[in-house]
C-alpha cells in the first residue's frame, strides 16, 4: 500500500512540477511589478485558466498524499528510537579485518602493529 501511495506521489509530483512550467509567465513574480490599473483590472487578479485549476488540483492532491504518506509512516514505526536500535560497534582504536580479527589502529609502544599472516 505505501509503495503505491508513493508512486502516485511521485507522479503528481513530476506533474506538478511540468504543469508549473508550462503555464504562461504573467511578470508579476511574487506580487511585484504589474503595471497600473489600465484595462478595468481592479483586483489585480485574472480569471482561472484551464492550467491554473490543473495546477491547484494537483496541489492538492500532492498535499493528500504527502499526509497518507505521513500516516502510514507513523503506523509502521516501531516506537523505539534509533539510538535504542544500535548493535555493539568496535572500539574506536582497533578496525575489523576481512577474516573477523581485529587490529589495533594505534599501538601504544609507537611499533607498527603486528597483523596476522596467511599461512
Amino acid at each position: 500500500m505505501e509503495n503505491v501511495v508513493l508512486i502516485i506521489h511521485l507522479l503528481l509530483a513530476l506533474s506538478l512540477i511540468g504543469a508549473v512550467l508550462l503555464q504562461r509567465s504573467e511578470g508579476g513574480g511574487l506580487g511585484m511589478g504589474g503595471g497600473g490599473g489600465a484595462g478595468g483590472r481592479v483586483a489585480g487578479r485574472s480569471s482561472g485558466t484551464a492550467m491554473g485549476k490543473l495546477t491547484w488540483v494537483l496541489a492538492g492532491a500532492f498535499i493528500c498524499t504527502s499526509m497518507i504518506l505521513t500516516v502510514i509512516a507513523a503506523s509502521n514505526s516501531s516506537g523505539a528510537s534509533v539510538l535504542d536500535r544500535l548493535t555493539d560497534a568496535p572500539a574506536r582504536d582497533e578496525a575489523p579485518l576481512d577474516d573477523g580479527l581485529t587490529a589495533p589502529l594505534a599501538p601504544a609502544d609507537g611499533d607498527a602493529p603486528v597483523l596476522p599472516t596467511a599461512d
